[in-house]
């Protein structure tokens, strides 16, 4: 059985002393944490001070972003020897802000998830359909298209350590959530997909939803079969807001 995935991302939000408080907050999801992986993934200014406040506490803390070389001349950038460093557990690779704003490509991704697998990061790679792709009818070529570039060269043991996450573009920071039935499609489709490309390890891997998920919307995606989980945005800034959601299905805290 796969073990469910709540993830936060506090994109651009956060200064360190922000950070301090709201884990702190968030310790009462310690005793989900047995059940569900919590992962936190603050801005890097702040990721020393979650790693200290949730350390052996059972949430987990991750990096937004990374480089796939471990160390050189790239100005602003952060290394996976960086995150493994501090404490992190995780990564995200491949969110769709990376993409669109920042001009990230599959080819790149592909470099970043063969880089965090190489040093013991765990990949949380994101794909998923603008709305003009949507509404051309193309989600399923462009998920495809996005998983087979990003995954290029991953042999099935590494795949099976690797999240993925459907993030539908048109979701994300609008307050339109892909209804359950929608993601579900989608996300079967992506697993589908990854057993033509692993066969049984496709069976394996956790796929999460991201997309403006709410406590009111949780339930209703996690009851559907093939989705493990979600990346939170804005609902994951609220203590109380993400706590609900960690506890889905009506689980007590």
């Amino acid at each position: 059985m796969r073990r469910p995935v709540i993830a936060a991302n506090w994109k651009m939000h956060m200064t360190a002393g922000e950070t301090r408080v709201l884990a702190e907050q968030l310790l009462s999801c310690r005793d989900r944490a047995a059940e569900v992986e919590i992962v936190i993934c603050p801005p890097f200014t702040s990721l020393a001070q979650a790693c200290d406040t949730l350390r052996d506490t059972g949430l987990q803390v991750g990096g937004q972003n990374m480089h796939w070389e471990k160390a050189g001349a790239f100005t602003g950038e952060i290394s996976p020897l960086m995150l493994k460093d501090l404490g992190c557990s995780h990564v995200i690779i491949g969110h769709s802000e990376r993409r669109q704003l920042f001009g990230e490509t599959d080819a790149a991704i592909n470099l970043k998830l063969k880089a965090a697998l190489c040093h013991g990061l765990i990949p949380i790679f994101c794909l998923g359909e603008t709305l003009e792709q949507r509404e051309k009818n193309v989600t399923e070529k462009i998920c495809a298209k996005q998983l087979e570039q990003g995954l290029a060269g991953i042999q099935s043991w590494d795949l099976a350590k690797t999240i993925i996450a459907y993030e539908p573009v048109w979701a994300i920071g609008t307050g339109r959530t892909a209804s359950p039935a929608d993601a579900q499609s989608v996300i079967s489709f992506i697993r589908r997909k990854l057993g033509k490309l692993y066969s049984q390890a496709a069976d394996q891997v956790r796929i999460l939803y991201g997309g403006s998920v709410k406590p009111d919307t949780i339930d209703g995606l996690m009851a559907q079969p093939d989705i493990d989980g979600a990346l939170v945005g804005g609902a994951s800034l609220d203590a109380a807001n993400f706590a609900k959601i960690v506890n889905f299905g009506g689980a007590k805290q």
